[in-house]
């Protein structure tokens, strides 16, 4: 396996987020509203910014959207949310940071796609154009290669080299070279129109877990710029997961990787969230970072054919979710807690004295008791119906949570 150094060299300020040079490694997101419409898309940063997105990232694809940048951020910091927004850019990113400066002084980073910044000469002039907006308004970039919207002149030009010196390589493995050289020439010429090293974050995204691998253990080698790591595309639900999760997690416990996003393809109508627990939970499963207390859950067997325990879980993962910005702003430490809703006696007691505070429900056949343990020792142990366990539970975490962890302030 590949030996990466844990965190690359460089370090880079986005507004007050430190991303590399050993610093915990970030989360973010990106809104899906219609950045034009100021309203919605701040409450949605916010909302995000809520969910443990230390960055949020919106695109900025048209003049409407480009106005309405300042609105935002201004929004989000009077509602007390300062999480870095970021402007993604493609096509006519040279045209609307030079025409809207409002627009890029309201930014904390821009992302430019080097793929999709015009063709030949025009490419390199228009890519150092918005760099010279970075320079003056001393913002730092993310150079964003995508397999999906490669530069297809170098593309060609290496399936070419391919054919006539009979190299055999296959057309992934051509992707992922292209890939990285994309980033590695696009970052030279950044530093070449003014930026500085400690301005520049690189990501090479890919649709496939294995090529994403092969090419960010690439680029690890062949840079020390922070990393912004991401499978693109992920896809919806359990797939989106899975295939995110398989990839990532593995450069992760390798040491690469400085900020992350997990791409989720939302339900309609669904909840954009979704995206920054999943990314927080992989970064606390790996010991990397922790965000939110973590629940252990049994998965159910025919010993829980009562669906009290699953219930409980449930709501007691959104009752955590919904007071982690509330626990976070005055209780420090909170995020490392630890809560057990076990549902037999198989494992139930001994999950539930591991945890900070865990809950033993009676699997089928069993007396209808819960014991209830805090921090190994059996403390009480509830009986009734569901709604006045949950309630009894809600206030014993509660209760836990106060007497715990250091108020702030």
């Amino acid at each position: 396996m590949p030996q990466v150094k844990l965190h690359r060299t460089v370090g880079v300020k986005v507004g007050h987020v430190q991303v590399g040079g050993g610093a915990p490694i970030v989360v973010q997101s990106m809104t899906m509203t219609d950045t034009a419409d100021a309203r919605a898309t701040a409450q949605q940063c916010i909302e995000l910014a809520e969910a443990g997105s230390e960055l949020v990232r919106v695109t900025v694809n048209l003049p409407d959207a480009a106005a309405a940048v300042p609105e935002i951020k201004q929004r989000m910091l009077e509602a007390g949310c300062s999480a870095p927004l970021i402007g993604d850019f493609h096509y006519n990113g040279h045209l609307l940071l030079t025409r809207y400066p409002d627009c890029a002084r309201a930014l904390d980073k821009y992302r430019i796609n080097p793929g999709n910044v015009g063709t030949g000469k025009r490419r390199d002039e228009q890519f150092a154009t918005i760099c010279k907006v970075a320079v003056d308004n001393a913002k730092p970039v993310r150079i964003g290669v995508n397999g999906g919207s490669l530069n297809q002149e170098l593309v060609v030009a290496k399936m070419q080299e391919n054919t006539d010196r009979d190299l055999g390589r296959t057309s992934e493995e051509i992707i992922n070279e292209c890939m990285v050289l994309s980033a590695i020439e696009s970052t030279a010429l950044a530093i070449e129109s003014g930026l500085r090293k400690d301005q520049i974050i690189i990501s090479c995204k890919t649709s496939r877990p294995r090529d994403l691998i092969a090419v960010y253990r690439e680029l690890a080698r062949r840079t020390d710029q922070p990393l912004h790591l991401g499978l693109t595309e992920a896809g919806m639900g359990t797939k989106g997961l899975v295939w995110s999760s398989a990839a990532m997690g593995v450069l992760l416990a390798e040491g690469i990787g400085d900020t992350i996003r997990v791409s989720l393809t939302p339900r309609p109508g669904g909840d954009r969230r979704e995206e920054v627990y999943a990314a927080c939970e992989m970064l606390q499963a790996l010991g990397l970072r922790s965000f939110s207390p973590s629940v252990t859950a049994c998965p159910g067997c025919g010993r829980t054919t009562s669906t009290t325990f699953q219930e409980l879980a449930e709501r007691i993962q959104g009752y955590i979710r919904g007071k982690m910005p509330e626990w976070k702003a005055t209780h420090e430490g909170v995020e490392t807690m630890t809560l057990a809703v076990m549902g037999c006696v198989v494992n139930g007691p001994g999950e539930s004295k591991a945890a900070n505070i865990g809950i033993s429900l009676p699997g089928t056949g069993e007396a209808p008791n819960c014991p209830i343990y805090i921090d190994g020792q059996h403390v009480t142990t509830l009986r009734g119906t569901y709604d006045e366990l949950a309630v009894e539970f809600q206030r014993l975490v509660d209760a836990y949570v106060e007497r715990t962890y250091v108020k702030k302030g």
